[in-house]
Protein backbone atom coordinates (compact mmCIF):
# COMPACT_ATOMS: atom_id res chain seq x y z
CA UNK A 1 0.00 0.00 0.00
CA UNK A 2 1.12 3.99 0.74
CA UNK A 3 3.70 4.63 3.12
CA UNK A 4 3.73 8.15 4.93
CA UNK A 5 6.45 9.61 2.32
CA UNK A 6 4.03 9.13 -0.78
CA UNK A 7 0.83 10.58 1.68
CA UNK A 8 2.89 13.24 2.54
CA UNK A 9 3.96 13.63 -1.09
CA UNK A 10 0.90 13.92 -2.47
CA UNK A 11 -0.35 16.05 0.15
CA UNK A 12 1.89 18.33 -0.78
CA UNK A 13 1.11 17.82 -4.58
CA UNK A 14 -2.86 18.60 -3.60
CA UNK A 15 -2.01 21.43 -1.92
CA UNK A 16 0.32 23.07 -4.94
CA UNK A 17 -2.57 22.26 -7.11
CA UNK A 18 -4.57 23.94 -5.28
CA UNK A 19 -3.02 27.14 -4.73
CA UNK A 20 -1.87 27.16 -8.76
CA UNK A 21 -6.02 26.98 -9.19
CA UNK A 22 -7.05 29.77 -7.02
CA UNK A 23 -4.34 31.91 -8.43
CA UNK A 24 -5.71 31.27 -11.41
CA UNK A 25 -9.28 31.79 -10.75
CA UNK A 26 -8.37 35.17 -8.96
CA UNK A 27 -6.82 36.18 -12.33
CA UNK A 28 -9.66 35.28 -14.56
CA UNK A 29 -11.67 37.18 -11.99
CA UNK A 30 -10.01 40.13 -12.35
CA UNK A 31 -9.83 40.13 -15.60
CA UNK A 32 -13.51 39.76 -16.14
CA UNK A 33 -13.77 43.02 -13.17
CA UNK A 34 -11.23 44.51 -15.84
CA UNK A 35 -13.47 43.49 -18.94
CA UNK A 36 -16.86 44.67 -17.01
CA UNK A 37 -15.11 48.22 -16.03
CA UNK A 38 -14.46 48.79 -19.90
CA UNK A 39 -17.46 47.94 -20.77
CA UNK A 40 -19.34 50.30 -18.58
CA UNK A 41 -16.94 53.20 -19.88
CA UNK A 42 -17.71 51.97 -23.17
CA UNK A 43 -21.26 52.64 -22.81
CA UNK A 44 -21.13 55.46 -21.10
CA UNK A 45 -19.20 56.80 -24.17
CA UNK A 46 -21.42 55.69 -26.44
CA UNK A 47 -24.46 57.04 -24.76
CA UNK A 48 -22.26 60.75 -24.38
CA UNK A 49 -21.50 60.61 -28.17
CA UNK A 50 -25.17 60.03 -28.84
CA UNK A 51 -26.36 63.17 -27.22
CA UNK A 52 -23.63 65.21 -28.38
CA UNK A 53 -24.15 63.69 -32.01
CA UNK A 54 -28.47 64.53 -30.87
CA UNK A 55 -27.64 68.07 -29.96
CA UNK A 56 -25.44 68.51 -33.64
CA UNK A 57 -28.14 67.33 -35.34
CA UNK A 58 -30.57 69.86 -33.88
CA UNK A 59 -28.82 72.53 -34.34
CA UNK A 60 -27.76 72.02 -37.78
CA UNK A 61 -28.90 74.38 -40.79
CA UNK A 62 -32.11 73.09 -42.54
CA UNK A 63 -30.32 73.29 -46.37
CA UNK A 64 -32.78 71.57 -48.24
CA UNK A 65 -35.05 74.22 -47.22
CA UNK A 66 -33.10 77.20 -47.46
CA UNK A 67 -32.57 75.84 -50.53
CA UNK A 68 -36.03 75.51 -51.89
CA UNK A 69 -36.67 79.06 -50.11
CA UNK A 70 -33.76 80.86 -52.12
CA UNK A 71 -35.19 79.36 -55.41
CA UNK A 72 -38.46 80.53 -54.88
CA UNK A 73 -37.33 83.98 -53.68
CA UNK A 74 -35.31 83.87 -57.12
CA UNK A 75 -38.54 83.34 -58.90
CA UNK A 76 -40.18 85.90 -57.24
CA UNK A 77 -37.84 88.66 -57.89
CA UNK A 78 -37.48 87.10 -61.64
CA UNK A 79 -41.34 87.72 -62.02
CA UNK A 80 -41.11 90.91 -60.07
CA UNK A 81 -38.67 92.15 -62.76
CA UNK A 82 -40.63 90.78 -65.68
CA UNK A 83 -43.91 92.56 -64.30
CA UNK A 84 -42.08 96.19 -63.83
CA UNK A 85 -41.08 96.49 -67.60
Amino acid sequence: MTTEPEQAALAVELAELRRTVEVGFTRVDGRLALLDHRGEQAEEDVNQLGGRMRTLEHGRWPLPSIAALTGVSALAIAVWQAAGR
